[in-house]
């Protein structure tokens, strides 16, 4: 198969995927974009096969979130598209004040707890995606956790 149906291919499959990890890391929806097309073009520079289908998702998630920390080092802290937009596009009503406050925590937490919770992925996967120890994706689940729950105290008087 060329290089183009793989991409074709690969855009069709993992867009909905990337763009959710790219929007809920980056609060931006255009930055989000930005981040989702370059992680497609190291996708066609990479030029090697995936050994399967999990493989090539978990190496275009672990670029994205690469990708979206370069972005953030080099942008202004505060998002552009306010956060409002941000839960209308990616959460069910209900859901939104949870999102809310996931959004609020930390980059490394958030996504952590977004591929974990939302994506599935068990710990050692999220590791892997994101090229760091089952102890550090474990210490950030718990911090983020605790700090959605002292957020949902402070809302709900619990």
């Amino acid at each position: 198969m060329d290089g183009g149906n793989n991409i074709r291919e690969a855009v069709m499959k993992y867009s909905d995927t990337l763009y959710k990890v790219c929007i809920v890391i980056l609060c931006n929806e255009h930055d989000a974009q930005d981040a989702i097309q370059e992680t497609f073009c190291r996708y066609l520079e990479r030029g090697q096969e995936f050994r399967d289908g999990e493989h090539e998702k978990a190496w275009l998630i672990r670029v994205a979130t690469n990708i979206c920390r370069d972005m953030m080092r080099f942008r202004i802290r505060h998002p552009k598209v306010s956060i409002d937009e941000v839960e209308n596009s990616l959460a069910a009503p209900e859901q939104r004040e949870t999102l809310r406050e996931l959004l609020e925590l930390p980059v490394k937490q958030k996504t952590v707890i977004y591929l974990h919770y939302v994506e599935g992925y068990r710990i050692r996967e999220i590791a892997d995606i994101l090229g760091t120890t089952e102890g550090a994706v474990k210490m950030r689940l718990k911090r983020g956790k605790e700090q959605m729950r002292t957020m949902w105290k402070e809302a709900y008087g619990g």
